[in-house]
């Protein structure tokens, strides 16, 4: 979010349809409150002030201007559909690719291309983020948080870093043009036939023509018609191993119906996109009338802390309601919270698992992600109150070419409720 290869500039107006749409106030929560410890936050309560002066990057999702807008080479932010890989070949690979719950597949979420040019090794940056559709593993995955340490702890939400130099085996050492023209250096692996999402070691072995990552999406694509395209194209010459393995990403068709719809990320700074209130009110996801009573709530709940805490969440939100990404590394502030329980301790972040170093915040995704997304608003649906994103302050490199970051789930008071 801090280059111009990373995002273009915001455009266009909100729909009417996200206009409409409204923040519920905790009182239209469960009155339970949950289980979870009350703890500091990971920053200290002195920098609550200075929070409004950091330039932090807001992301909003738009549909891509062209069809080649999302290709890798153009180092895109980009949610839903299927990432586009920073490294096409080196894979994250095993257990890293699936829940630790249910043993699915992860989707893709989002990815956030974030360079750091003050080094060699990370000119080229980009944050994957994976998540089971289940709504049920996300529980457990919260649960888990206070239940383990963390580097112990089963994931249903995974994040990866990968980074490259500028001169690399993959890309243009010069920028790219953004006119239809560019094309990455080299072909990437074979994805799966199902997800386009990770690497398609499998192949069927009737027709040897679509590859997947696991037996789960090569049933899911059988019992979705592979099942009659596979018998029909028996009938045709079957292609060599050659050409089997030479296909690329890039040529690859996605069968499965069930990812998100895809979108660009663009950004602005917060400070840009805030407008005067009345415009921002004309837009918000809180109503005049919610407003007032959020001030209100700011005045009134000093002891309840989930409350007033949503209350300053709604406050801020309501500025941009379209964000869906807060960037915050370069401003090297705290994110913004929606409660104040269910927070982490600085115990709670683990540092890096690679080098030891500090964590650093990196961006959160805003649950508003979801109604682009299309997920309906029902009691197993998958939601969340927010998800922070924790990297490697010095953005280490080795021999593992995508490194496992951290990511803190904190959900609703309900949601978290129901799983205690």
């Amino acid at each position: 979010m801090m280059s111009e290869q990373m995002y273009n500039n915001r455009s266009g107006d909100p729909s009417e349809k996200l206009r409409n749409l409204k923040i519920t106030s905790l009182d239209e929560e469960e009155d339970e409150d949950g289980d979870a410890p009350m703890v500091d936050d990971v920053y200290d309560d002195e920098e609550e002030e200075e929070e409004d002066k950091e330039p932090i990057s807001l992301g909003f999702v738009e549909k891509p201007k062209h069809s080649w807008s999302l290709s890798r080479e153009l180092f895109p932010s980009l949610a839903g559909g299927a990432p586009a890989w920073l490294d096409p070949i080196n894979l994250p690979a095993g257990r890293s690719c699936h829940c630790d719950f249910c043993g699915q597949p992860l989707q893709f979420l989002l990815q956030v291309y974030a360079p750091l040019l003050h080094k060699e090794s990370t000119f080229h940056r980009t944050l994957f983020v994976f998540i089971c559709p289940s709504m049920s593993c996300l529980l457990k995955d919260q649960h888990d948080q206070w239940k383990k340490q963390p580097e112990k702890a089963s994931r249903s939400v995974k994040v990866f870093r990968c980074q490259l130099p500028r001169f690399n085996s993959f890309y243009s050492s010069e920028p790219p043009r953004h006119d239809g023209s560019d094309r990455p250096s080299r072909n990437g692996a074979v994805l799966c036939s199902w997800c386009g999402t990770w690497r398609g070691d499998k192949v069927c072995g009737s027709c040897r023509r679509v590859h997947y990552c696991s037996e789960k999406h090569q049933t899911a694509h059988w019992r979705s018609g592979h099942k009659t395209e596979c018998q029909r194209s028996s009938i045709a010459p079957v292609a060599s191993a050659s050409t089997s393995t030479s296909l690329s990403a890039e040529t690859q068709k996605v069968a499965s119906n069930h990812l998100w719809p895809q979108f660009e990320i663009v950004n602005e700074d917060e400070c840009e996109a805030h407008k005067s209130e009345n415009d921002g009110l004309d837009k918000s996801l809180i109503s005049q009338n919610q407003m007032d009573e959020v001030k209100s709530l700011l005045d009134t709940f000093e002891v309840d802390g989930d409350k007033r805490t949503w209350a300053s969440f709604q406050e801020r939100i309501s500025r941009d309601p379209e964000q869906v990404l807060r960037y915050y590394r370069l401003a090297k502030t705290k994110p913004l919270w929606p409660m104040s329980s269910g927070r982490p301790s600085k115990m709670d972040i683990p540092r890096c698992s690679y080098c030891g170093g500090s964590p650093a915040c990196e961006f959160q995704v805003l649950p508003q992600l979801l109604y682009y997304f299309g997920v309906e608003n029902n009691a197993d649906s998958l939601d969340w109150a927010t998800i922070v994103v924790y990297t490697c302050e010095a953005s280490c490199q080795d021999s593992i070419v995508y490194k496992e970051e951290f990511a803190w789930v904190q959900l609703s008071s309900q949601s978290a409720t129901t799983m205690r």
